[in-house]
């Protein structure tokens, strides 16, 4: 039996250290892994792979594993993995999913008290060295206290759940947003369905997307959602960029539709130097970080070692991705 790890970024090189290596090697000495960091060496290292971890098999591979039976994405989201060979096939897709559930959930608080307290405006006055402290209080809809405030959540995964009960210790009212609104929410005062989506949006301050990339959610936010907000409420998106109409955001925000958004994510990315995202002073920008933590790829490799030894010894395996849904229902 044959594994193939295969893991490569533009923006970071991350490989298997030889030390985990030598270590799987010898706790599952049926398996043969082959850890491959050049893409022209992929399509042979294929060949007889049973098993493949990595941050996407190219479509264009799949067609050379002709013996595959399992794909784990070593991130949460996987829409680049559900090409229609692959979701046609009777290959299982497993995610990462759970291991966002603290840095972007710190995130999306950092971001709620940067527009709460005009950060990015004292920011801005600080570069031009300009004191001027009843300007920052007063900017948009002026400074307010997170405690008391009322938080839309879209999606009860592990980040949505987790953000809630953080933004609930911090005193906020917490309503969020799923498939199945029968079931709880640590945190949450209701839990509503996606039919009720306008209602729960004029009801917020805050709006945080945490919703997986799919056919029902991309574009989830489009004109009539921003009207259904109100003028002082914030957005912020740690989603995926698709799910918001970006053209339509752009001219709420210039329009003074909302007080403000926060984006980490983009429809294209990098976010070209000419989009008017970057002009806009009423958007916070960071460059998909939200997910980011030192120990995230370590942690990631040992949720895959877990289900490796699932796999050899025919237990079930976690995060099992419906390849209709999109996403991995267990721990919704």
């Amino acid at each position: 039996m044959k594994a193939v790890a295969f893991f490569q970024l533009k923006e970071v090189h991350w490989s298997v250290p030889d030390s985990r290596l030598a270590r799987w090697r010898e706790q599952f000495p049926q398996l043969e892994i082959d850890s491959v960091e050049d893409a022209a060496l992929l399509p042979a290292a294929l060949a007889e792979a049973e098993i493949f971890v990595g941050w996407r098999l190219p479509p264009e591979h799949f067609g050379a594993a002709p013996q595959l039976r399992w794909v784990h994405s070593a991130s949460a989201g996987i829409e680049d993995c559900l090409y229609p060979e692959l979701v046609s096939s009777a290959v299982l897709l497993t995610n990462s999913t759970g291991l966002h559930a603290i840095c972007i959930p710190e995130h999306v608080l950092a971001q709620m008290l940067v527009l709460a307290r005009n950060f990015h405006e004292a920011q801005r006055r600080q570069e031009r060295a300009e004191w001027n402290r009843f300007a920052v209080i007063a900017y948009g809809a002026g400074v307010r206290e997170l405690h008391g405030s009322a938080l839309a959540i879209l999606g009860a995964g592990p980040i949505g759940a987790n953000l809630a009960r953080m933004a609930a210790g911090l005193g906020m009212r917490v309503r969020i947003m799923r498939r199945d609104p029968g079931r709880a929410v640590a945190g949450a005062e209701a839990v509503c369905g996606p039919e009720r989506l306008h209602e729960l949006l004029g009801w917020a301050d805050f709006v945080v997307l945490a919703v997986p990339l799919t056919g029902e959610t991309r574009n989830l936010i489009g004109e009539a959602e921003l009207r259904a907000m109100r003028a002082d409420a914030f957005l912020i998106n740690i989603a995926r960029g698709e799910v918001i109409d970006e053209a339509a955001l752009v001219r709420c925000l210039r329009a003074g539709g909302l007080a403000g958004a926060a984006l980490d994510v983009f429809e294209q990315e990098p976010l070209p130097a000419e989009h008017p995202f970057w002009s806009l002073p009423n958007l916070v920008i960071t460059p998909h970080i939200s997910g980011y933590t030192a120990t995230y790829f370590d942690r990631m490799l040992a949720m895959f070692e877990d289900n490796l030894s699932r796999y050899l010894e025919g237990r079930p395996l976690r995060n099992v991705v419906d390849k209709q849904l999109g996403y991995a229902t267990a721990g919704e």
